[in-house]
């Protein structure tokens, strides 16, 4: 619901979901998350919580 509002409010404006590494790793590595990235043209932001950095962006 939110990209939608976003879409409509400000097309321009990229959005991107913020997940753990670990999330990352456990879902988006898998075969069913390869599919939902590309299904739903998601972009990624991969971070590491304990040093507080971006691990990957993923556009």
């Amino acid at each position: 619901m939110y990209r939608a509002v976003i879409h409509r409010l400000e097309p321009e404006r990229t959005l991107y979901l913020a997940v753990r590494d670990s999330v990352f790793t456990a879902l988006f590595e898998e075969p069913i998350g390869t599919l939902l990235i590309e299904a739903e043209n998601l972009k990624l932001l991969i971070f590491n919580p304990e040093t507080e950095r971006i691990i990957q962006w993923i556009p």
